[in-house]
Parts: structure tokens; C-alpha cells; sequence
């Protein structure tokens, strides 16, 4: 399978969120392509155990640095931007991934509130704030990938806060596509990841991976191709829901807008059944 020209052996991607779920899959498998690491998450003694378990899959001690880093805190990412280059030069591969999740409900407790969108959002301003105008300058072939989520799209009650951090990061993605693409001679790409039912470190009440959800693994053998193609919106099935359901549910959303239903009418007693008949057509 071809890849996209940031990954490639030899490269450097950082990852944030990297001692577990998505990010560390991530990491497995540029390792195995011959990247550079430099990985990235809160959790020191985890990240650590991350580091051993690529030098224990065949990963170069030299070509995988640890950094602890609080996405939420600018001078953090920005200490994670100079180790990188410091280390290596460069930076081909940049994962904006660290998330975390749960607690949101509209009326919850507002310090939850700001702390999901610190880490979920800010943590990706921040490194989009950091990284992108050096990966620009380098002038090579580099790729940004944002992990958003269906929840920040659909936006399913229950979960405000989570939703609203990830909707802003695939605003704030749409935005980066547009600024990079209106840059002369920029040869930075940008990529939005929509997970679909992942078995994370953010599943929550599973201590193993229920039958409808991907590995980590799965999403991001998904990812690859995505971004060789030069995919924006990378979304991800599972093995409950098929890229036919999430165009239908997608669209059904869109047309609360265009059709003037009442918001979220996906979960209306009054529009349920009508949400309902509109799959069955599509069978």
C-alpha cells in the first residue's frame, strides 16, 4: 500500500494521547513503517510502558522520545514542538489525538465542562498553534491529522460538553484545510479522523471490547489509506454501523437546518418514527 509522503521511513510523527487507544496504535504502526516517534500524553509512568512496548516490537531506542505534555497548556505543547525538532530536525506527522471524554451533560459541573474543552479543543488549537507554521516552513511533504468524532456531527443528547469540544475541532480542521490549501507552495495536508465505536481507554464501563466496536488498531489500518488518498474527512465505520448509516445520519442532521425540525429531532418523539422510515427507504 502506498502512503502518504510524511510516512515514510525515516520521518518523524508526534503524537499526542500516545500511551494509549488510537494514539498508540498509531505509533505501533508508524513504527513498524520506520518513523521517528516523538509521543506525548499526561500520563507519565503509561507513557513510559508505551515507549517499552515499541522497543520491545523492534523500534531503534534512538528513534522514540517520550515528552509528558498537558495538551490544554500552551507552553507545554510548545516544549513538545522544540524536543521534537531538537531531537530530530523535523516534524512530518502531526497527530493532534489527546482526548478524553464522559461528565458533559449540559447542566454538569462547569469544571468538567472547561477541562473537556481544554483537552479536547484547546489541546488542538494548540498544537496546530505550535507545530504548523515550522511543518509549513520545512517545505516538505507533511501531514496534520485532528481526531474529531461523529459526536461532534450528529451531536447525540447526553454528552454536551464532549460533543461541543469535538465539533470545534472539526471546525477548527475545516478552517486549517482552507488556510493550508491558500498558502503558496504549502505541501501540508490536513485530515479530520471520525472514529466510529472504538475500544479506548474512553469506553466507558467495558473492560473488554464489545462485539460492534473497532480495535485502535482497525481505525487506524482505516486511516492510512485515508490520508494516502488525500482524504479530509476520514469516518470510520465499525461493525455496527455501515458508512451507508452514518451518510444517513449525518444528512438527517444537516436537514434539521434545511427543513426547519426542531434540533436534534433525530431523538423528537415526533420525528422518531420518520428518522426510522427514512432508513428502512434506504435499505
Amino acid at each position: 500500500m502506498s502512503q502518504h509522503p510524511a510516512i515514510a521511513k525515516g520521518r518523524v510523527a508526534v503524537i499526542t494521547g500516545a500511551a494509549s487507544g488510537i494514539g498508540l496504535a498509531a505509533a505501533e504502526r508508524f513504527a513498524a513503517l520506520g518513523m521517528r516517534l516523538c509521543l506525548a500524553d499526561t500520563a507519565g509512568a503509561a507513557l513510559a510502558q508505551a515507549r517499552e512496548r515499541l522497543l520491545r516490537l523492534g523500534a531503534p531506542a534512538d528513534d522514540v522520545r517520550t515528552v509528558v505534555t498537558d495538551v490544554s497548556k500552551p507552553d507545554e505543547v510548545a516544549n513538545l514542538k522544540d524536543a521534537a525538532f531538537a531531537a530530530f530536525g523535523e516534524v512530518a506527522l502531526l497527530m493532534n489525538n489527546a482526548g478524553i471524554g464522559g461528565g458533559g451533560g449540559l447542566f454538569g459541573e462547569p469544571e468538567r465542562w472547561r477541562r473537556l474543552i481544554d483537552v479536547n479543543l484547546w489541546g488542538v488549537i494548540n498544537g496546530l498553534q505550535a507545530f504548523a507554521p515550522a511543518m509549513i516552513g520545512q517545505g516538505t511533504p507533511c501531514a496534520i491529522v485532528n481526531t474529531g468524532s461523529k459526536q461532534g456531527i450528529t451531536c447525540p443528547p447526553g454528552d454536551t460538553a464532549y460533543n461541543v469540544s469535538k465539533a470545534g475541532v472539526k471546525v477548527v480542521t475545516e478552517a486549517l484545510a482552507h488556510e493550508l490549501r491558500n498558502i503558496p507552495g504549502c505541501r501540508v495536508s490536513a485530515h479530520l479522523l471520525i472514529p466510529g465505536f472504538t475500544f479506548t481507554g474512553l469506553t466507558t464501563g467495558a473492560t473488554e471490547k464489545p462485539p460492534g466496536a473497532w480495535s485502535a488498531a482497525q481505525v487506524v489500518d482505516f486511516m492510512l489509506p485515508g490520508i494516502a488518498a488525500g482524504d479530509f474527512y476520514i469516518l470510520c465505520p465499525d461493525n455496527e454501523v455501515t458508512r451507508e448509516l452514518d451518510n444517513a445520519r449525518i444528512l438527517w442532521a444537516a436537514r434539521d437546518i434545511t427543513e426547519n425540525r426542531p434540533p436534534l429531532s433525530r431523538w423528537h418523539a415526533d420525528f422518531k418514527q420518520a428518522f426510522a422510515d427514512s432508513l428502512a427507504r434506504r435499505d
